[in-house]
C-alpha cells in the first residue's frame, strides 16, 4: 500500500482527531486498512538458516507462518487450517511438514494439503492448501505481506536502501546480535509520532542530545513517498546516522558511529496499547565496548520515550480537548504520517 494517495484534507497545522487515539473501532479498521496489506518487517535470514525453519507473526489481524522450503526458498502463507480455521502452527521451530495442532491436517512446506486423517477420495486435496502471502528480503531482514497482491517490497522501500548504503552501510555485512521487546501503554500512533519529530530531544532526551546535535540547522527531516527519514550528525566528530519510519509502523535506526542498525515494528495491540520489537545488527568487528555503551544509550532513550508517550495517551484520553497543534517545521514528519493515515482510512 502506497500511503500518499489523495482524499485527506486535514489542515497541515491541525492534528488527528483525539478520538482516533482511543477508539476501538477505529483500531480495528486500521488493522483492516492500514496493516493487512503493508509490508512488515518480520524477522531476519538467520532464523531461518535450515530448510524447515520457521517462524509466526500476525499482520493486522492475519496469522502467518514464515518457512524456509526443502530447496532453500523462503515461503510465506496464511497459518490458518483450511479444515476448521486453526492456527496451523505457532512460536518457532524447525519441521518438516506444517501440521495443525487440532486434526493434523498436514501441510507440506510449499502449502499444499499433504493428509487429512479420515478423509476419503472426494476430498480435493490440490484446493484446499495454504492461502500463500508474499515475502521478500533486503539483505538479511525478511518482510511479508499478507496480501498476496500487493504491490512489491521494492515499492515499499524505495529510496531507503540506497540512503543506507550512502550513509556506509552494507546491509550484508551485519550480524544478528539481539532482539528487545517492549510494550507501551499508548495508542501505535502516538509511539509513531513521538518517532517522526525530536522536537522534544534538547529537553527530554539529555543523554542522546549529548551525543547528537538536535540544533534545527542541522538536524534534518525528510519526507518521502512511503517513509519518513531523519539525518542526523554528531554533536562532536563527523559520525551521521539516519533514522527512518517505513509506513506505517517499521523502524530502521542507524545510530552515528560505529557500523550498526537495528529494525523493527510496532504492533497495536488495543487502542491504548502498544507492543514492539528491535532486532539490533552490528558489523562483526565493531568494538564490544561501543556496542555495550550504544545499547545502554538505546535503552535509556527508550525509557524516555515510554513516559512521554504514555503522558500522551493520558492526556489524549481524557477528552479535555478535540485535537492538538503541530509545530511546524519540527513536526512536519507528523503532519505528514497524518495524512497517510487520514488518506489510508478515507
Amino acid at each position: 500500500m502506497r500511503p500518499c494517495s489523495p482524499g485527506s484534507r486535514l489542515p497541515r497545522t491541525d492534528t488527528l482527531p483525539y478520538t482516533w487515539y482511543v477508539d476501538a473501532e477505529l483500531l480495528g479498521r486500521e488493522r483492516e486498512r492500514l496493516f493487512a496489506h503493508s509490508w512488515q518487517y518480520a524477522g531476519h535470514t538467520g532464523q531461518l538458516a535450515e530448510p524447515g525453519s520457521y517462524f509466526t507473526l500476525r499482520v493486522g489481524d492475519v496469522p502467518l507462518v514464515v518457512v524456509r522450503d526443502r530447496e532453500g526458498d523462503l515461503r510465506a502463507f496464511v497459518n490458518v487450517c483450511r479444515h476448521r480455521g486453526a492456527e496451523v502452527v505457532s512460536g518457532e521451530g524447525r519441521c518438516t511438514t506444517l501440521q495443525c495442532h487440532y486434526h493434523a491436517w498436514t501441510y507440506d512446506l510449499d502449502g499444499a494439503l499433504r493428509a487429512a486423517p479420515r478423509a476419503d477420495a472426494q476430498l480435493d486435496r490440490s484446493s484446499l492448501g495454504l492461502r500463500a502471502a508474499q515475502v521478500d528480503t533486503w539483505g538479511p531482514f525478511i518482510f511479508v505481506n499478507a496480501d498476496a497482491d500487493a504491490a512489491p517490497l521494492a515499492d515499499t522501500l524505495g529510496e531507503l536502501p540506497a540512503l543506507v548504503r550512502e550513509g556506509g552501510i552494507d546491509v550484508d555485512s551485519l550480524a544478528f546480535h539481539h532482539r528487545g521487546h517492549y510494550s507501551l501503554a499508548a495508542n501505535w500512533k502516538v509511539a509513531v509520532e513521538n518517532y517522526l519529530e525530536c522536537y522534544h530531544c534538547a529537553v527530554a532526551h539529555p543523554g542522546f542530545s549529548d551525543v547528537v546535535d538536535v540544533s534545527p540547522d542541522s538536524y534534518r527531516l525528510e519526507p518521502h513517498p512511503t517513509f519518513a527519514s531523519h539525518h542526523v550528525r554528531l554533536r562532536d566528530g563527523d559520525g551521521g546516522g539516519q533514522f527512518h519510519l517505513v509506513w506505517p509502523n517499521i523502524k530502521v535506526n542507524i545510530m552515528p558511529g560505529a557500523t550498526n542498525l537495528s529494525i523493527g515494528r510496532l504492533l497495536p495491540i488495543s487502542a491504548g496499547q502498544t507492543d514492539g520489537f528491535l532486532d539490533y545488527f552490528f558489523r562483526g568487528d565493531v568494538d564490544p565496548a561501543w556496542v555495550k555503551d550504544h545499547l545502554e544509550l538505546d535503552a535509556q532513550v527508550g525509557a524516555e520515550d515510554r513516559e512521554l508517550v504514555e503522558s500522551v495517551q493520558r492526556g489524549i484520553g481524557s477528552r479535555a480537548f478535540e485535537r492538538g497543534q503541530l509545530m511546524l517545521p519540527s513536526e512536519d514528519l507528523i503532519a505528514e504520517f497524518q495524512r497517510w493515515v487520514a488518506a489510508g482510512l478515507a
